[in-house]
C-alpha cells in the first residue's frame, strides 16, 4: 500500500510539474518541463548520493574507527542478503544518521560522531536497520527525485513571480489575454511551490513510518530504535546541524534543522511522538 501511494504522489509531482509548464509556456512550454523532469530525475538516479556526501563533507568510516557500527550493518545485511554498503561518518556533535544511493549496490550509511557517542549498541542497531530499511526500499532514490522535482516546480514558480512583475508573455498582450495570463502566473506563483511541498511531505512521512516499521522487524526490537528516536530528537534540538540544507532534510531519520511549532507542521518527518508511539506498540 505505502509503495502504491509513494507512486502516486510522485506521479502527481510530474503531473504537476507539466501542468506548471504548460500554463507558462503553452504545449511547447508543457514538453520542455517533461524532457526537463525526465533529465533530472536522470542526474539525480546517477549522482544524487555523491553530492549529498560531499554536501555534508562526509568521510569514510574504518572498522577500526567504529566497528559497533560494522558489526551491526554486516549482521542486518547478511541476514536479509543485501550488499554491504559503504560507511561514512560526519564529524559533528549533532546526533544524526543518513542514507543514500540509488539501489542496494550503490548504497551509502552516514553516522555522526555525536550520534555514536549518544546512543547504546541496542539503539544504534535499531538506527542503522531503519536506514538499510531505506535502502532496501530504494526509498533514498525515491526521495531524492521527489526533491528534485518539487525544486523544480519552486524555481518554476519563481519564474513566474518575475512574469507578473512583467505582466505576462508579450503575445498574450497583444492577442488580448493579457488578464488570463496573468491570473495564471499568479496561481503558479503562490500555489504550485505550495502542492508541490505537501506532496513531498506525504511521500516522505510515509516512507520515514515504513523504514521505521521494517527497521524495527529487521532487529526485532522497536523499542530500542524508540529510544534512539527520543535521544537524537533531545539531541538536534540541542545542536541542530551546521549547515544543513532543507532540501536534503529528508534524507536523515530526524530532522536535522531546528524547527518551531509552525515550522514543525511542514517538516518532511512525521512527529517523533507518534513514530515513538507506533513503535512502542507493536507485536513481533
Amino acid at each position: 500500500m505505502n509503495v502504491l501511494k509513494t507512486g502516486l504522489l510522485l506521479s502527481l509531482l510530474t503531473v504537476l510539474l507539466v501542468l506548471v509548464g504548460q500554463l507558462m509556456g503553452g504545449p511547447q512550454g508543457a514538453t520542455t518541463t517533461f524532457v526537463f523532469a525526465l533529465l533530472m530525475n536522470l542526474g539525480v538516479y546517477w549522482f544524487s548520493d555523491k553530492m549529498v556526501l560531499a554536501m555534508y563533507r562526509a568521510k569514510p568510516l574504518s572498522e577500526a574507527e567504529a566497528p559497533q557500527v560494522y558489526r551491526a550493518v554486516r549482521e542486518i545485511a547478511s541476514r536479509e542478503r543485501m550488499p554491504m554498503p559503504k560507511l561514512y561518518w560526519l564529524p559533528t556533535a549533532t546526533p544524526n544518521a543518513f542514507a543514500t544511493g540509488r539501489s542496494p549496490r550503490r548504497a551509502a550509511v552516514a553516522v555522526t560522531s555525536g550520534l555514536l557517542e549518544l546512543v547504546n549498541e541496542e539503539e544504534l542497531k535499531g538506527v542503522l536497520a531503519h536506514e538499510l530499511s531505506h535502502v532496501k526500499n530504494r526509498d533514498t532514490l525515491v526521495m531524492s527525485i521527489a526533491a528534485a522535482v518539487a525544486g523544480a516546480i519552486a524555481m518554476l514558480a519563481h519564474w513566474a513571480r518575475w512574469g507578473l512583475m512583467w505582466g505576462g508573455r508579450s503575445d498574450d498582450r497583444k492577442s488580448g489575454n493579457a488578464a488570463v495570463q496573468l491570473v495564471a502566473l499568479l496561481l503558479i506563483a503562490i500555489l504550485a511551490p505550495l502542492a508541490a511541498m505537501l506532496i513531498q511531505l506525504a511521500i516522505s512521512r510515509t516512507r520515514e513510518y515504513g523504514a521505521d516499521e521494517t527497521g524495527a522487524r529487521l532487529t526485532g526490537n522497536p523499542s530500542g530504535l524508540a529510544s534512539a528516536l527520543e535521544k537524537l530528537e533531545a539531541g538536534v534540538r540541542a545542536r541542530p546541524l551546521d549547515g544543513a540544507n532543507p532540501a536534503t532534510a529528508h534524507l536523515f531519520i530526524v530532522n536535522p534543522l531546528r524547527a518551531d511549532a509552525i515550522a514543525k507542521l511542514f517538516s518532511t518527518h512525521p512527529p517523533i511522538q507518534e513514530r515513538v508511539r507506533r513503535l512502542r506498540s507493536m507485536r513481533l
